[in-house]
Formats: structure tokens, C-alpha cells, sequence
């Protein structure tokens, strides 16, 4: 059986055991946590970090969390509305005029966070996401898709753009800085948008699905024809020095299990963690207020989003490229973080949900 380092409380013990399992069946590395109430009842890790399995995976390692990301940067977002910077009711074109080009004065600030401006398809050079300023002006002169609202499409590299650029507009900050200052600073939380290079050397790098290569690319399940929402970004972009410097807001965040749980805490939380208080009761509830509810049109599947995360049930939250996940369950205060280095073919990756049902195994049992 895999040897699984960190602590855990007794109740939760599937976590781990599910863990194991999965390193067990090949994977590489990964890392779990489970919090409820703000602390850590599971907070572990096991594994490598290299496909080789010469170097083990350590309790500081990081590894990119691919779309997982989009909770930060929507968190980001979530915070400037409830300190009333920002009007998820105002056109985007407030904050930011040259967006307005094409028709798009009607796209408001709640469509970029719902997936339903109409601008899913990333139609640049790979190389164009690591400026800044070239991946906004791009987008900004597209037209949309679809009449913004009527419909729902994974943005799924666009969104962090959008949102971010919005963010910049507003603060001054890019949505790396505005994190880093105003999140997880103050919460000491290990999460990065724009890895400095100090932290390259613990930085797990992402290993391929069995069978393929470094140039084994992201797609979406539907990928309706003439969407580019497969994006084109391969597992080398992903793995390359350019990808971590940059700010990608949707897809180049770095971080452990630990790191995610402890910022998301702040929603199931209502708003504070350990002390730090980030948004208030009603600031935390807007992420689950449901912004659309049908057929996502990249996706190719039912999906309901909300403010900048994806409603499941009673819970919200959202998963990367590879297979890392970050599941809120506000009722009970708990959410549970899955990171891994090691990726699967979407349609059999179960993992995430594997580690989400064993800690509900945990949560029954506390509750008793």
C-alpha cells in the first residue's frame, strides 16, 4: 500500500485510504484536505512528483491546478462586489470601454462569471497567453457568440482574461497581486497566479495519461464544430518556465490540496477563516446564486453554473485539467481539495468524486 504522509482525523480515515488506492493503481503524486470549519480534519499527501517516481512528493510540493483556478479568480471577483467595487449587474464596458467594441455593451460583469458572455473560444497562439495585453485586446475585439445570458459555454481559458482584466480595471492589481495581497497572504494559504521562480524547484511538473505524450492537448467534451474550445494548450505548455511566470487567471494556478481548502474555506464559511475575515454572509451566498441552468454548449452536457463556480446539488465548486478538484459544501462548513500531477483521459477520470464521497463517509460520522 502507498505510503501516505500528513494527519488525519480517525473519522475521515477513507480519504486517505482513497488516496492510496489511487496511487496504488499507477498514479503518480497527489495531495487531499479536507476542512470543516476552517480546519484541516484531513490534510495529506503521498506519491512523487516526477514520472520516474525518483522524487517524493513532499508536503510543500505544488503542482499546477489547471481550472481549479477559476475559483481564486472568482473569489477575486466576489470580494470587490461585496466591498461594492464591483457591480456583477453593471455592463462590463463600465470598468473596462474598449470591451464595448462589436456589440458587446450588453455583456454584463455576472455573464463573464457564468460562462455566458459568449465568448468561450480562445482563437490565439498559445504564446499570446502569457501577454497580458495582447490576450485582453484580443478578446475585447471579438464579437459573441450568442446574445450574452441566453446561454451557457465553458470559457474555458477565456474566463480568467475577462474576469481578470475587469479585476485590473477595478483595483489597479492584476488578479495574482490582488490574490496574493488581499487572500491568501492574510490567510498564509500557498496558492500562486504567477509562480515566481523561487518555488519552481517544488513545483511538480504534470505527467501525461498513460500512453500519451508531452503533446497530449486539452479538449472539451462537446467541442461543438467551429468552437476552438479545445484551446490547443498541451501538457508542455503546461509544464513550461513561460506558463508559470505567467498570469493565465482560468488555468495557471499553482498549490497543494491544503492551500485550496484553506482559501475556499472562506465560503463555507460565511466569509472568515481563522481570524481573517474576507466577505460577509451575502458576499459568500452570490457564488451560489444560479446564473444558468441547461445545456452548456462546450461541455456538451447539463450544467448549472453560478457566480464564477459550478452548482452541483447543494454544493458548488469546479475541477482542472488532469483531475484536480475543489468541492463547497456550505451546509456543513466542509470542502474538500484534490490536487494530483497525474492526469487521466477526462471521460474515466473518477477521482475527485472518489475522494469527495470518502469525505462524506467522514462527515456522517462526525455529525453523529
Amino acid at each position: 500500500m502507498a505510503d501516505i504522509q500528513g494527519t488525519y482525523d480517525r473519522l475521515f480515515i477513507a480519504v486517505p485510504n482513497a488516496l492510496a488506492d489511487m496511487l496504488d493503481a499507477g498514479d503518480a503524486g497527489g495531495s487531499v484536505a479536507v476542512f470543516v470549519d476552517g480546519e484541516p480534519v484531513v490534510d495529506v499527501w503521498g506519491g512523487f512528483t516526477d514520472a520516474d517516481r525518483a522524487v517524493p512528493w513532499e508536503r510543500d510540493t505544488i503542482v499546477n491546478v489547471f481550472s481549479v483556478t477559476k475559483t481564486m479568480t472568482a473569489l477575486c471577483a466576489l470580494i470587490l462586489v461585496d466591498r461594492g467595487q464591483l457591480d456583477p449587474d453593471a455592463p462590463v464596458a463600465r470598468y473596462w470601454p474598449e470591451f464595448a467594441a462589436e456589440g458587446k455593451e450588453k455583456v454584463l460583469v455576472r455573464h463573464l462569471l457564468s460562462h455566458t458572455a459568449g465568448l468561450p473560444d480562445w482563437d490565439g497562439p498559445v504564446d499570446e497567453l502569457y501577454d497580458w495585453s495582447a490576450a485582453t485586446s484580443r478578446l475585447a475585439a471579438r464579437a459573441t457568440r450568442w446574445e450574452p445570458g441566453t446561454a451557457a459555454g465553458y470559457h474555458s481559458l477565456t474566463q480568467g482574461f475577462l474576469v481578470g482584466e475587469v479585476v485590473r480595471r477595478v483595483t489597479g492589481r492584476s488578479v495574482g497581486d490582488f490574490l496574493a495581497a488581499e487572500v491568501t497572504g492574510p490567510l498564509g494559504a500557498d496558492f500562486h497566479i504567477g509562480l515566481p521562480p523561487e518555488h519552481d524547484h517544488r513545483a511538480a511538473p504534470s505527467i501525461p495519461p498513460t500512453g500519451k505524450g508531452e503533446d497530449y492537448s486539452a479538449s472539451a467534451p462537446g467541442n461543438p464544430t467551429g468552437s476552438e474550445a479545445g484551446n490547443g494548450v498541451r501538457v508542455r505548455d503546461g509544464n513550461s518556465t513561460a506558463w508559470r511566470r505567467a498570469q493565465i487567471p482560468a488555468a495557471s494556478g499553482y498549490g497543494n490540496a491544503r492551500s485550496v481548502a484553506l482559501v475556499q474555506s472562506v465560503l463555507a464559511c460565511g466569509g472568515e477563516v481563522g481570524g481573517v475575515r474576507l466577505l460577509s454572509r451575502a458576499g459568500c451566498d452570490r457564488a451560489f446564486e444560479e446564473q444558468f441552468d441547461g445545456d452548456d454548449r462546450v461541455l456538451g452536457m447539463p450544467m448549472r453554473w453560478g457566480l464564477g463556480y459550478g452548482l452541483f446539488g447543494t454544493t458548488y465548486g469546479w475541477g482542472g485539467w488532469g483531475g484536480s478538484l475543489m468541492m463547497v459544501e456550505p451546509d456543513s462548513r466542509m470542502v474538500v481539495a484534490y490536487v494530483t500531477n497525474q492526469m487521466r483521459e477526462p471521460a474515466e477520470d473518477t477521482r475527485g468524486m472518489e475522494i469527495v464521497t470518502a469525505a462524506y463517509e467522514g462527515l456522517q460520522g462526525l455529525r453523529l
